[in-house]
């Protein structure tokens, strides 16, 4: 009967440990700031693209000082859509644009 319980517990104790290690290494990823995302994902392509030595550090420094792409507000895209229309055929263009 000792020799069961001392095995429970001994079970118990490494399924604990092995979930309190499983959940530090996701807190760590999921507390990288997002320079350090932007490092890992240029590393990463640098790495596929079979870059190493110099090569490798001028695209990896490249890659961090590239601005991301800015994306135009919905109101943007479809005032663009209307260019060169009549204001009531662009009224209704715009209209439907911004419903989809």
């Amino acid at each position: 009967m000792k020799k069961l319980l001392v095995m429970m517990l001994a079970g118990l104790f490494i399924s604990v440990g092995a979930y309190a290690a499983e959940t530090k290494t996701d807190a760590k990823t999921d507390a990288m700031n997002p320079q350090q995302n932007k490092m890992k994902a240029c590393q990463a392509e640098a790495g596929d693209k079979k870059l190493e030595g110099k090569a490798r550090q001028d695209y990896v420094n490249n890659c961090l000082k590239a601005k991301p792409v800015k994306a135009k507000s919905k109101m943007a895209e479809c005032n663009a859509k209307t260019k060169g229309m009549s204001k009531a055929d662009a009224d209704k263009t715009r209209s439907e644009c911004m419903k989809a």
